[in-house]
């Protein structure tokens, strides 16, 4: 199928967040010059009438000051300043203090570990030689902070380096060293090798002796992530008891040593669909505040009138106010068929915004593609990263698309509900006894007509990050 540039453009906005299309627009209106804002007062005085781009002027608008050539060049100019990644400087008034804001407001850049911990090295009195291994150490490291080499790995490299401070050839005696240096004034276990090495070092930085605490981390790292303390206490000769504190005292070991260091920005969640409830009806509503109104610049209408015939002027224009009008039409079909999707999720999901998650009906994208009249794939770029505010909480709009299984009783539960059930039986359970998969599955059946297999159970119990029985068990 041979797709046109409009229907391409069509379905890559459909796919944008609001986030993402907020900056499609801006992007529109730099590019552009006669596309802009809808200023809402403005909008109710005047009797806005499209005209085609092939037509001439309706009515005879005010001429403005200069001719076509010069605002050929100022809009050429804006366009190249703009295309060499110099943007226009903006104007005073309120709209120069929201930008002003904004740009204020605007995080810097994220840093990485290593650029964290450089910081540091401002308290430590190093000559240009350890400076530099100092400063090679860290930008070997994970963003975990463990080493990704060992240290004759990264001696052999630093030798290899042309720099005169690196003579004599580096030893893993001075990486040592240095790495040590570095643990003083950060993370006792950075630059660790692996998860082992990463908790002995914890240990060894701990003022008190701690045998047993040691002996699980050589001896029995896996049999204490297994939960099997049983045999633990028979290899050790410890009590139960001193085993489940020892294993207390390693829980508040750190895995991760650089996670304390670098920044990571956290990912805003704008929702696309509000759904408020209003007098017990369910109102499903974009949010438009997220997406500007678009219009044609009057702009044009003044290079129309003045252009002659064979300057190109005419074609110019025509191209440009095409360009604006796909966009503006692509942003509309946008909004009309995402809250086409919309009603159609809430309207089968009535239960839901009732109820909760037990409540929640199977749903596939066919259905609702097939209610709305477009096709599933339009359905799936539409849900596409994109949230829905509900009474219930924030949601993926995917999240209300689910399989389900059939009750005895004829009823179909969907994924969700069933997923909610094992959690909620698992809650339930007794510690010292917990249910195996399949006494999960025999459950599903006896008290919710469930009937599904044990490994069924198992991939929802995986999903929901719930540990086996082995692993749940309390001693």
């Amino acid at each position: 199928m041979v797709q046109s540039p409009q229907m391409i453009q069509a379905m890559q906005i459909l796919q944008l967040s609001a986030i993402d299309l907020q900056d499609r627009i801006q992007t529109e209106l730099v590019e552009n010059p006669f596309l802009e804002v809808v200023d809402p007062e403005a909008a109710e005085k005047a009797d806005a009438k499209v005209e085609s781009p092939d037509g001439l002027i309706d009515a005879p608008a005010e001429p403005e000051a200069g001719g076509v050539e010069s605002m050929l060049e100022e809009l050429e100019r804006y366009e190249r300043d703009f295309s060499d990644g110099f943007r226009p400087k903006s104007g005073g008034g309120e709209d120069g203090d929201k930008k002003m804001e904004a740009m204020a407001n605007t995080p810097d850049s994220e840093k990485s570990l290593a650029e964290d911990l450089l910081e540091e090295l401002s308290f430590l009195e190093l000559d240009e030689r350890r400076r530099f291994l100092a400063e090679y150490l860290l930008y070997s490291l994970d963003d975990r902070g463990y080493l990704k080499n060992s240290l004759e790995e990264i001696a052999l490299e630093c030798s290899h380096e042309s720099s005169a401070a690196l003579h004599p050839p580096v030893t893993v005696e001075e990486l040592q060293s240095v790495l040590n240096e570095l643990r003083a004034i950060s993370h006792p276990a950075i630059g660790a090798r692996d998860l082992k090495e990463c908790l002995l070092l914890q240990i060894d930085a701990h003022p008190i002796e701690q045998p047993l605490l040691r002996s699980l981390v050589v001896n029995h790292l896996e049999d204490v992530q297994q939960n099997r303390l049983p045999r633990i206490a028979k290899a050790t000769g410890r009590t139960i008891e001193a085993i489940k504190q020892a294993i207390e005292d390693l829980k508040t070991l750190d895995p991760n040593p650089g996670a304390g260091y670098g920044e990571s920005r956290a990912t805003v969640i704008t929702p696309d669909v509000i759904v408020e409830d209003i007098d017990g009806e369910y109102e499903v509503r974009l949010d438009r505040a997220m997406t500007p109104e678009l219009t044609l610049s009057p702009a044009y209408r003044e290079l129309l009138r003045q252009a002659q015939k064979g300057d190109g002027v005419r074609e110019w224009v025509k191209k440009r106010l095409e360009s604006a009008r796909w966009f503006i039409d692509a942003v509309h079909q946008r909004q009309s068929t995402l809250q086409r999707i919309a009603d159609s999720i809430f309207r089968r999901q009535r239960g839901f915004l009732d109820r909760g998650v037990s409540a929640f009906q199977p749903l596939r994208m066919q259905e609702v593609a097939d209610e709305v009249h477009v096709h599933i794939s339009t359905v799936s770029r539409a849900v596409s990263g994109k949230y829905a505010q509900t009474p219930r909480g924030i949601f993926p709009l995917k999240f209300f698309f689910t399989g389900g299984t059939q009750k005895s009783s004829g009823e179909v539960a969907s994924q969700v509900s069933i997923k909610q059930r094992v959690a909620e039986l698992v809650a339930q359970e007794q510690p010292d006894h917990p249910l195996s998969d399949e006494e999960l599955a025999q459950q599903l059946e006896e008290k919710d007509n469930i009937k599904i297999a044990r490994r069924t159970v198992t991939k929802y119990r995986k999903a929901l990050a719930i540990p086996s029985s082995n692993q749940r068990k309390r001693f």
